[in-house]
């Protein structure tokens, strides 16, 4: 299983990020890490080690980039407008420069979105903002409502990075063409955030998979276990 680590600057973020990439071919996905979780994360956790079959047999060339949860959601320390408006550069990072990076190295015109905890959120958000470019989206015990995030503060940056705000409105075509699975699990502490995405989906028929796994909790263990089966769906 190749490995590779990036580092590249940022335009739209007016800094470097790093990244790690697994594999050498295949169809492109985006792992995102959770909470403040590093690029490497992934890697450490036994996530990618759980891939391992699909990566070495060129099905999926794996990136798992950083996040900028401590200067966005995460920071008190500015105020809400701010933590938004830092997060929305995150998005116009990942749909004007990884993206892209990754469609070219693949030669595949569309990606595959995933993450666990948080990192669902980011994976989500990407995709139902930006249907046409993601074909697959796999979520393990996401959160998808950031208002917790905000204080009380609410404006458009707010409601267009919020999918449980603005997916009901939506019309993209694309929307029912994705491949969307949520995984959660009885004992997960964000099953209801699954519970009322799925809901939200269902109200719009677009057709996706709630997996509710049995007697496991918001953790590694069942992520690692969810995530070879959501990739076996890849189409």
């Amino acid at each position: 299983m190749t490995e590779q680590y990036h580092r590249w600057y940022s335009h739209h973020l007016g800094m470097d990020l790093e990244m790690l990439v697994f594999g050498d071919r295949g169809y492109p996905l985006i792992l995102f890490p959770t909470t403040q979780g590093r690029y490497y994360q992934n890697k450490d956790e036994g996530l990618i080690e759980s891939a391992r079959w699909f990566i070495e047999e060129g099905l999926v060339k794996i990136y798992c980039p950083d996040t900028i949860d401590g200067l966005s959601w995460y920071n008190k320390g500015i105020h809400p407008a701010d933590r938004v408006r830092n997060y929305t550069w995150y998005d116009r990072m990942l749909h004007d420069e990884l993206v892209p990076w990754a469609m070219h190295e693949t030669g595949v015109g569309k990606v595959a979105m995933a993450g666990c905890s948080f990192g669902g959120y980011h994976a989500a958000n990407y995709a139902f903002k930006h249907p046409e470019r993601v074909g697959n989206l796999f979520t393990m015990s996401g959160a998808f409502d950031i208002k917790m995030f905000t204080d009380g503060y609410y404006d458009d940056n707010v409601f267009y990075n919020n999918p449980v705000d603005y997916l009901p409105g939506s019309n993209q075509p694309e929307l029912w063409q994705m491949n969307i699975i949520l995984g959660t699990s009885d004992w997960d502490i964000c099953k209801g955030y699954n519970e009322h995405l799925s809901h939200i989906l269902g109200q719009k028929h677009i057709q996706h998979w709630l997996d509710v796994r049995h007697n496991s909790l918001h953790d590694w263990p069942i992520w690692r276990e969810m995530f070879p089966h959501y990739l076996s769906t890849i189409r």
